[in-house]
């Protein structure tokens, strides 16, 4: 199974997954520059490692995580979680156009919630997903 994970994972990377992690080093680097956005930053560079390597690996929300992570995502979709999923969005359409990368289309589209709600979620392997905190 790790095979097949390191396969998809290296046709992902060469398809839109180095394009959508830049736009999130991209967002982190303006979150850093700007101070107050510091945790925004970190939270950009999170999911930027999990887009550049998605398979073998998944979301889950954390369990301490409570309103400031709430409002902390209203004002990432306001500033930088739509342009990500429009990124998401745009970059899953000529995936559905070739039969290989229809597959892809869908694990892009998938990723636009954790896009516009990066705040309150981990990453962790996907067989420790029901273990996760």
């Amino acid at each position: 199974m790790k095979l097949i994970e390191l396969i998809l994972n290296i046709l992902w990377l060469v398809f839109c997954g180095i394009w959508m992690a830049i736009g999130y080093v991209i967002a982190a680097v303006v979150c850093f520059v700007l101070i107050v956005t510091i945790p925004f930053g970190v939270a950009s560079l999170r999911i930027a490692g999990y887009v550049l390597w998605p398979f073998g690996r998944t979301t889950v929300e954390r369990r301490d995580a409570g309103a400031p992570s709430f409002v902390g995502n209203i004002i990432w979709v306001v500033f930088a979680g739509w342009w990500l999923a429009l990124g998401h969005l745009l970059t899953s359409i000529p995936l559905f156009i070739s039969i290989i990368g229809i597959p892809f289309g869908w694990a892009n589209l998938k990723l636009i919630p954790i896009s516009l709600m990066p705040l309150g979620r981990e990453v962790v392997p996907t067989d420790a997903r029901f273990g996760a905190r």
